[in-house]
């Protein structure tokens, strides 16, 4: 059986006139207790039906019953059973309800005797729907609202106990006798108030005004203490945010997933329409959005350029290093006085705006802007302003931290590099300079030990220790102009020149270097009609004798090397060094211009060189502005080396 009527409901439809009131569970607790504790102390047999919503609340007043029950033998205790209550008698009616029933949201306590009578008919309000953090902090029983009547009146009394029998009768009708007995004795007979003053042993007194003012006394105190609760609540819940988010965004020092997981805890937490978080600087005019959170159906900002300095907001942030709100975006000043501000209004749907800065000693190195959409503004309370301000705070460090490892990562790899090249100078000096000296050493003792030597082995002895003396003079020079180069020791002298002078010097250069060896076909195919270009032409000549030097050594005789130059867009003039040779391995390609870097390993050549070339190449280019890259399709199937040279400025 399932009654959905409530008694309170019905109570105050028979009686309109009554008012209810807005207890606390504590409250009713006491008022109760008080209402118990006069039948204990009386003398009379009263009638008592106490309605306590769940088995576990009556069980923690069980004891309390035992003794009241020693009172009278008109007492009814309803409950919903969750375990061993049922319905039966043990030294009183027990009342086992349908957990259904409308009971299971009511606390009752009905005292009728034959000098008092009181009431206490209440409905617990619908509690409201705590974070989990709240919900383990606050005492949820003592927080519990209830709103009903409390009264002495002796007619509210004996309707609601009328009403209370009715529900008792419906779940046990084996109680009519009893029932129809109580109804007559404590319902029915008409008890005048000043007789029973009369006889009394104590004459009865109003209780009404001190207990009112006792309950009144405890309201109040209930209020401060579920404040005090709330108030302990929201530190609770920022500090508990702001460490769940300082481990999440310090799990890493990756500057992209701190930022990524501070907007997705943010958005979560703060409940917004969209979180964004960017990096930025005080004179960016733009920044990119890479990291949000966005809600159900709100449209993403990723990858939008924002803007910056036409941001009267931002500019505002920059300028006072605080956070600023914009309760409504319809009706705020700044917002409608700037047509920046009212387009990404207007495009992205912002009602309420927030943005605070993330800072590092006055340095701005971010923002985080949280957005209300809608047409409804959205008002953020202080603790959730102030939530945001330490959230962007705890970001600062993380970020400086971040950087601060970045650096160091990039210090130990200029380290590591720097040991590589120690090493590999080491190796290529060893072998380069050690070879070189070994034949010429012999060659000159040979000339010194053995005077009778003919003239044509003689001969040969000279031009081997004058062609290793070249190479270890060529070794010298290539070390003292990469050295150069990198200290920024060179004098430029620019100037606008015809590529296809420079090409025809290089090749002729590199005929001359070569006599002797059995170079590949070499093709030039440079247009003279092709712009005037700005560069220095001893350097520019330099890059080109050292990619055909290259590319000639690691081709042979049978293929063939070309050179083309075509404009690149209107700002450059790009020129290809291509042959048909060895070729280059897909994931060698970048570290071929390294220093020292030897495509067969330093102590294993069949060619010779000191791995400098196209360092010095990739120095003199980057100089001038351009860029250098090369081409392969792979292993002995040629390359293509590519470099570009400002195009001069036509008079």
């Amino acid at each position: 059986m399932i009654i959905n009527n409530s008694v309170l409901a019905d109570l105050l439809q028979e009686l309109p006139d009554l008012r209810p009131q807005m207890y606390f569970k504590s409250s009713l607790t006491a008022l109760s207790h008080a209402m118990e504790d006069q039948v204990l102390a009386s003398s009379d047999a009263p009638l008592i039906i106490a309605s306590f919503q769940q088995e576990r609340f009556y069980r923690q007043e069980a004891h309390r019953y035992q003794k009241i029950a020693l009172k009278s033998d008109q007492i009814y205790v309803l409950a919903a059973p969750e375990t061993s209550f049922t319905s039966g008698y043990d030294k009183y009616e027990m009342v086992a309800f349908d957990p259904e029933d409308s009971l299971t949201q009511e606390w009752h306590l009905v005292v009728i005797g034959q000098q008092y009578a009181s009431c206490l008919i209440c409905q617990e309000c619908p509690a409201a729907t705590l974070p989990e953090s709240e919900e383990k902090l606050i005492d949820i029983d003592t927080s519990r609202r209830f709103e009903g009547i409390w009264t002495f009146d002796r007619q509210v009394t004996k309707k609601a106990a009328e009403l209370l029998l009715k529900r008792i009768l419906a779940y046990r009708p084996e109680l009519k006798s009893k029932i129809k007995r109580a109804q007559k004795q404590f319902l029915q007979v008409k008890i005048a108030e000043q007789k029973i003053n009369e006889v009394a042993e104590y004459p009865i007194s109003n209780p009404d005004p001190f207990v009112q003012r006792l309950v009144t006394y405890l309201q109040a105190g209930q209020y401060k203490l579920l404040k005090a609760y709330k108030s302990i609540t929201v530190q609770e819940r920022k500090e508990r945010l702001v460490n769940s988010i300082t481990a999440a965004i310090r799990q890493s020092l990756n500057t992209h997933e701190i930022l990524s997981k501070a907007a997705e805890e943010l958005g979560q937490a703060m409940q917004v329409c969209r979180c964004l978080i960017y990096r930025c600087k005080q004179t960016d005019k733009f920044a990119t959005n890479h990291h949000e959170f966005l809600s159900h159906g709100v449209c993403s900002l990723a990858g939008e350029n924002w803007p910056l300095q036409d941001n009267p907001l931002f500019r505002e942030v920059v300028t006072k290093q605080e956070r600023v709100y914009v309760a409504n975006t319809q009706t705020d000043g700044r917002v409608q006085n700037s047509l920046v501000l009212q387009n990404l209004v207007q495009r992205f749907g912002i009602i309420s705006w927030l943005l605070v800065p993330v800072l590092d000693k006055g340095r701005l190195l971010g923002m985080v802007e949280l957005h209300h959409c809608g047409t409804v503004p959205h008002e953020w309370e202080e603790e959730a302003l102030e939530l945001t301000e330490a959230i962007a705070s705890q970001l600062g460090v993380a970020l400086i931290q971040a950087e601060a490892y970045a650096n160091l990562e990039d210090l130990n790899e200029q380290l590591e590099a720097l040991e590589r090249t120690r090493s590999n100078l080491i190796a290529i000096t060893g072998h380069e300079l050690r070879t070189p000296l070994s034949t010429i050493q012999v060659c000159l003792e040979s000339l010194a030990s053995e005077p009778d030597m003919p003239p044509e082995l003689r001969q040969v002895m000279l031009n081997t220790a004058l062609s290793d003396g070249e190479r270890m003079r060529k070794l010298i020079q290539d070390f003292l102009t990469l050295s150069q180069l990198e200290s920024g020791r060179v004098e430029w002298h620019p100037e606008a020149l015809q590529v296809q002078e420079c090409v025809d010097l290089a090749l002729s250069s590199t005929r001359v270097r070569s006599t002797k060896e059995e170079l590949p076909q070499i093709t030039a195919q440079v247009s003279a009609e092709l712009p005037l270009v700005q560069a220095d032409g001893e350097w520019l000549v330099e890059v080109l004798n050292k990619l055909l030097d290259n590319a000639c050594k690691f081709t042979s005789p049978q293929g063939e090397v070309t050179i083309q130059a075509k404009t690149n867009g209107n700002q450059m003039l790009e020129v290809t060094v291509a042959d048909t040779g060895r070729g280059i391995e897909p994931n060698r390609l970048e570290r071929v211009f390294d220093r020292f870097y030897q495509e067969e390993g330093a102590l294993r050549r069949t060619t010779g060189g000191t791995g400098l070339g196209l360092a010095i190449c990739r120095q003199i280019v980057n100089a001038w502005g351009g860029k250098i890259w090369a081409e392969s399709a792979g292993k002995d199937r040629g390359s293509q080396f590519h470099f570009t040279v400002p195009i001069a400025e036509s008079n």
